[in-house]
């Protein structure tokens, strides 16, 4: 159906609010392709691909905005036969797979379907093409991509729980997410607990720490690291703070290896390290960890594993971080527990690092810390108070036990992330984050997540939660 455009509505279109039918085979955005199989605007009986097999829909999969495939955990089933858990791709021409790479990345390797506006070469894999198979006419289509409902999660991917989640009351919720939480800070201590009867309680503490700053890509080449802590940071001498950047940035394989020309802060700097770490290249050879192993992408600038090493040297170079951590807990408990920790994890402003986000990046116009508060949450709930509980654990300390348990409960919302975002939106039906005022919110629902939907398939085969969820108004503890 045509509609004549008022100017409200052309005004839109021109400005880029609604994105634009390239002229070239009138292909659309790949946005746009995006949404459509999100919200399955298809006539979703005729799918078939190009080599003629028919395609069932059990489920689109999960909208990715990382690194990796468009849709994640999708259920396919190809001409009858069993159903499948598998990745799918989003592409305007078939040619794109090769095209960008997605042959020879490992990451694409899980991917059962690749859906495109048509195709232009023979594919490698199944392909669907969807130019023939939209419920709408395509101009209509573009228009609906401004709808609310095309930008709300689809209703009909809510999880098996969603429902009975729903009818709880708002303090219940709250209830069973902080019993969660709780599991996951004696998950975590424990896990402290077994590396310390390994490796001493301080060295299991900066093991923690570092895996914490590496995030969730770069937890393994930061835990590598802290491993290597008393080479870094001998206790018989003690290294200049520039001579343990250099070792940690140096043996990490993040130094560039082209000394930079000129005179910028930059170029000073790294030309200091360099003075510093080609006396010590051998020594450390044995342990040097490839730049490749690193991952980059995706990445905030204040998340960048150079930025995150010279926090972690300011440590090392103080040395007393577990001492004061553990004067820090006696003050417990403390309304403003979490604003202390920030103070005592932060460190001195630093002549290069407070005004760069990495080695290679301009000199930013007003100076930044080496730590925010959101990443000191997430080092208190990771690491600082499972280390601190089950230390209190074993000492028998049970006032103190209780204190960190209430702290942790507690504790300022950390910072949102992809996993959150999308059990917020298949469990709660949530779509803001400040729903959750406190990190125990957010790190019940992260074990919710590890319990149960990791366990089982988009489609919640098999899951357990909704029954335990009805259950757990009649809920009894043994």
């Amino acid at each position: 159906m045509d509609f004549k455009l008022n100017f409200y509505a052309e005004w839109r279109l021109r400005s880029g609010v609604l994105p634009v039918l390239r002229e070239e085979a009138d292909r659309p955005p790949e946005r746009l392709l995006q949404t459509i199989w999100q919200h399955q605007r298809l006539r979703r009986e005729e799918l078939t691909t190009v080599d003629g097999r028919r395609v069932q829909v059990l489920h689109p999969g999960f909208l990715n905005r990382e690194a990796g495939p468009d849709f994640l955990r999708a259920v396919l089933q190809f001409d009858g036969e069993p159903a499948q858990a598998c990745d799918v791709e989003v592409d305007l021409v078939s040619s794109g797979w090769r095209s960008h790479g997605h042959d020879r990345n490992p990451a694409f390797r899980n991917v059962a379907l690749h859906v495109v506006w048509e195709t232009d070469t023979p594919g490698s894999l199944p392909t669907l093409p969807l130019r023939s198979h939209l419920d709408a006419p395509l101009e209509d289509l573009v228009l609906w991509l401004s709808s609310d409902s095309a930008q709300t999660f689809p209703g009909a991917l809510a999880g098996a729980c969603s429902a009975p989640l729903h009818e709880l009351e708002p303090a219940r919720l709250t209830e069973l997410l902080r019993q969660a939480a709780l599991v996951r800070l004696r998950s975590k201590a424990v896990q402290f607990q077994a590396r310390a009867r390994q490796a001493g309680w301080e060295q299991a503490l900066w093991e923690g720490l570092f895996r914490a700053l590496g995030y969730k890509h770069n937890a393994w080449p930061m835990h590598r690291l802290a491993e290597l802590r008393a080479r870094m940071r001998p206790a018989e001498s003690r290294p200049s703070l520039l001579g343990v950047q250099a070792r940690l940035l140096g043996t990490a394989g993040l130094l560039p290896p082209d000394l930079a020309r000129g005179k910028t802060a930059a170029a000073r700097y790294v030309r200091q390290l360099w003075d510093l770490w080609w006396r010590e290249v051998e020594a450390f050879r044995d342990c040097s960890l490839p730049r490749s192993l690193w991952r980059f992408s995706s990445l905030r600038p204040a998340n960048h594993p150079e930025r995150r090493l010279v926090l972690a040297a300011h440590w090392l170079h103080a040395g007393d971080l577990p001492a004061r951590l553990e004067h820090w807990c006696k003050a417990l408990p403390d309304s403003g527990a979490s604003a202390a920790l920030l103070d005592l994890l932060q460190v001195e402003a630093d002549d290069f690092w407070s005004w760069h986000w990495t080695l290679r990046s301009k000199r930013l116009s007003r100076s930044q810390p080496l730590l925010g508060a959101t990443r000191a949450t997430d080092l208190a709930v990771n690491a600082v108070l499972p280390w601190l509980w089950i230390r209190a654990v074993e000492g028998r300390n049970e006032p103190l036990q209780l204190a960190l348990e209430q702290c942790y409960l507690t504790w300022p919302a950390g910072e949102d992330n992809a996993v959150l975002r999308l059990a917020r939106q298949r469990l709660l039906g949530q779509t803001a984050p400040r729903a959750f005022r406190h990190a125990a919110s957010q790190q019940g629902l992260l074990q919710v997540v590890r319990d149960f939907c990791e366990y089982s398939n988009a489609l919640c085969a098999n899951c357990r939660f909704p029954e335990l969820v009805t259950r757990w108004d009649t809920f009894v503890p043994g």
